[in-house]
């Protein structure tokens, strides 16, 4: 659904909050700090920014902006346009992929692919929570010719996306209060929660149910069955999605689907080591 741009705007925006403090915090090193501000400003953007922009939106000097642009792009971290603008670079892409291939989940799902032999009906996701969204760590693109594909570093608004609200829902109403204290502001489609109370009902449900549903909040006449996957310490270490158009649910109403979904997750589930039913006990009293 989304390019190998978005892959790369995704990684930037791994880097911690942090680093808005411009070195200020102790330990920090300004130059440091001011880059992967930069970086995470371009990311948000997701487009050119001039560099009178960038001086603006972090408060520095142009001369000090001009430095660390200058630095990024000999580094291949960014790409200065024709009109002067920059742009986030190639090299980018490379820390992503070591992020993935350094995440345990993640490796566990190509293992479990590779020992199956096969491809999904439907594309499969991985995602992992990153605050408030849901970033795709792995996927297993749809056999069919014409099935949806996906990309890693793909990130969704977590409220919105199966996988995202498979995860959500085994954390406690008060803490999911506290990373949506400003509201759900994005909206993808004209589906989905539009505050935090439906959300926290809907969570209930899924938590309930052991599996979530988006339907058509991330893409209209897109469908995804998410299930929540458990670590060896009974806490929710990423989610799998099942996504579907929902043309072809079938008579069904896409239920293998949704045993799909809960079938990958409880295989990387027990390779993690990870108990399901003792962790959705957890939250159940939790909530």
């Amino acid at each position: 659904m989304h390019s190998r741009t978005d892959s790369a705007l995704s990684i930037a925006r791994l880097m911690p909050p942090a680093s808005r403090g411009r070195g200020g915090a102790a330990g920090l090193v300004p130059a440091v700090s001011r880059a992967l501000t930069l970086l995470e400003r371009l990311a948000e953007a997701r487009g050119p920014l001039s560099l009178a922009r960038l001086a603006s939106d972090l408060a520095l000097p142009k001369s000090s902006v001009h430095g660390l642009c200058s630095t990024l792009v000999s580094f291949g971290y960014l790409r200065r346009q024709p009109d002067g603008t920059y742009l986030i670079g190639p090299r980018v892409m490379g820390l992503a992929e070591a992020f993935v291939s350094g995440t345990d989940v993640a490796q566990e799902f190509a293992a479990l692919w590779s020992d199956r032999g096969d491809a999904p009906e439907e594309a499969v996701v991985l995602s992992v929570l990153s605050g408030t969204e849901a970033l795709y760590v792995a996927v297993r693109n749809s056999a069919r010719p014409l099935g949806l594909a996906f990309n890693v570093g793909m990130r969704l608004p977590a409220y919105l996306s199966g996988s995202g609200k498979a995860m959500l829902a085994f954390l406690a109403p008060g803490e999911v209060r506290r990373r949506f204290a400003g509201g759900l502001g994005t909206r993808l489609t004209k589906k989905g929660p539009r505050s935090v109370d439906s959300l926290l009902k809907e969570l209930a449900l899924t938590r309930r149910r052991g599996y979530s549903i988006d339907e058509e909040a991330v893409r209209e006449g897109v469908i995804s069955f998410g299930a929540p996957v458990f670590g060896v310490s009974g806490d929710v270490v990423a989610a799998v999605s099942v996504c579907i158009n929902k043309a072809l649910l079938g008579a069904d109403r896409g239920s293998r689907h949704r045993e799909a979904a809960l079938a990958v997750a409880a295989a990387l589930t027990a390779r993690l080591g990870g108990d399901s039913s003792r962790a959705r006990s957890v939250a159940e009293e939790a909530a």
